[in-house]
């Protein structure tokens, strides 16, 4: 039988404390006075930072901030956070003792004693700074693969791009030669009209190019879905072979969506050159979108979405195959006909859109992609597709 003296838990003496703290590299750890002066340090401290503790003992620790937080007032606001809600934390620069910076995570917790009062602050820090840097470097790295899959598209847009600006071309200068050799006002003016007209519609595909293919920071903002719709199929029409047709089947409205208009435009013209890929000779595309209130049937999302829908009449995919199409580099297109690299980009963005991506395929009869992003907040003004 164990004796209750067994069930006490024991006492750890508080120099065992001391030992634990001071055995730590990786963090500093230290003690704050409700003023914000330091009152102990750790070994991990005196790695991180580089002072010893008879250099900082005492002093306020707004030392290990940066001139601009001093200014702006960062150090005191952290203390006072902490102190009226018991907690605070923090991510930014810090300086070192040989003024070097480094990015830090730290966090502030209140001591305090046996009736309750504060007596101080612990405060814990890292050094993060590795892992911000490889943070960066692979945002960098999906800002260089979302602008080589936009490059990528705009290859597969160029020929029939380069078809209606031909077209174009044609109807200005025969328009012209005719309105020189007319006599009669009125033909002159239809001439000119038609030059006029032509040379708007070269206008608005040459500023929809410019907006796809500008190199700009990844930005969220609110986005209207039938005017992102419109804009796509504008480019797309001009890459369709006449023997594909395209089918929109939209609502009058749409509630607004958060997310990066360039990455939807990218993730939509993606979806539809897979589909008309997918077709080998005369087929349909059908393009969709509504408002759906899931209840967890899709990848446990709740709420309500705007769904996205490309369907096309093509080969679809075989099963061996569907599990597979979302995985990078994966293709089953012929050499140099695709990256493998367009699909695994949907499903990284509805992932990042706090959404999904859904497939239906049956073989010999088509695909069908869903994609479903979250609306904006009920509140916002919903009528942007107005």
């Amino acid at each position: 039988m164990v004796s209750a003296d067994c069930l006490d838990h024991p006492v750890i003496p508080a120099h065992r404390y001391e030992q634990l703290v001071q055995s730590v590299v990786d963090y500093a750890i230290y003690m704050l006075d409700p003023d914000g002066r330091v009152v102990s340090w750790n070994a991990g401290a005196e790695r991180i930072k580089g002072y010893r503790a008879d250099e900082v003992i005492g002093r306020h620790f707004s030392l290990f901030f940066t001139p601009q937080d001093c200014a702006e007032g960062r150090p005191e606001r952290l203390l006072r956070q902490a102190l009226e809600q018991g907690v605070a934390q923090d991510e930014g620069w810090r300086v070192r003792k040989d003024g070097s910076q480094f990015w830090a995570m730290a966090a502030l917790d209140v001591i305090r004693d046996d009736l309750g009062q504060i007596v101080g602050l612990a405060k814990v820090t890292r050094d993060i700074t590795d892992r911000r840097d490889s943070a960066l470097q692979l945002d960098a790295v999906r800002a260089q693969l979302f602008q080589a899959q936009k490059l990528e598209a705009l290859g597969q847009l160029t020929g029939g791009l380069a078809h209606d600006f031909n077209n174009m071309l044609t109807i200005i200068l025969s328009s012209a030669r005719l309105a020189m050799n007319a006599q009669d006002p009125a033909r002159i003016q239809r001439m000119l009209q038609h030059i006029v007209d032509a040379g708007q519609r070269g206008t608005e595909l040459t500023q929809q190019l410019l907006s796809f293919a500008r190199h700009r920071k990844l930005d969220v903002s609110r986005v209207a879905p039938l005017e992102l719709i419109a804009a796509t199929r504008g480019l797309l029409e001009h890459s369709l072979p006449s023997d594909i047709d395209l089918e929109h089947h939209l609502p009058s409205t749409l509630p607004s969506i958060e997310v990066d208009a360039g990455q939807l435009q990218m993730v939509l013209l993606n979806l539809l050159f897979n589909a008309r890929d997918a077709i080998p000779g005369s087929g349909q595309i059908r393009m969709a979108a509504e408002v759906v209130e899931l209840v967890g049937e899709v990848e446990g999302l709740h709420g309500s979405f705007v769904c996205f829908e490309v369907q096309d009449s093509g080969s679809g995919i075989a099963p061996d195959v569907l599990p597979r199409i979302f995985e990078p580099f994966f293709t089953t297109k012929a050499f140099g006909k695709g990256t493998g690299l367009g699909l695994s980009q949907v499903y990284g963005f509805a992932k990042q859109s706090n959404g999904a991506i859904s497939v239906d395929s049956v073989l010999g009869k088509g695909t069908c992609m869903r994609l479903y992003l979250p609306t904006s907040d009920p509140q916002a003004d919903r009528q942007l597709d107005r």
